[in-house]
């Protein structure tokens, strides 16, 4: 079973019974709540740049350093620090 709670989507092994149990118990709060469509990326998540753009990770870095994140000078950069990154430009 499949459900998503604050933005964060998990995944339930539930045996039949326990599967209707736990419909039971979220029954009077779907039934207040609205469908929304599903998506890959999250609610409100803003999309990163696509993978052909290029990147000044340079730039990235000296911004990472100067807003508080620790980023080593060589490999990946963080997608937390692409992320806020991305946020603030």
């Amino acid at each position: 079973m499949n459900f998503s709670l604050d933005g964060r989507a998990y995944e339930l092994d539930l045996s039949d019974a326990n599967a209707a149990a736990f419909r039971d118990i979220l029954a009077p709060y779907v039934s207040a709540g609205r469908s929304t469509s599903t998506s890959s990326a999250s609610a409100g998540a803003r999309k990163r740049k696509s993978a052909g753009a290029q990147r000044d990770y340079t730039a990235i870095r000296a911004w990472a350093a100067a807003n508080g994140f620790t980023v080593s000078e060589r490999g990946r950069v963080p997608a937390q620090v692409l992320d806020a990154y991305d946020a603030a430009h």
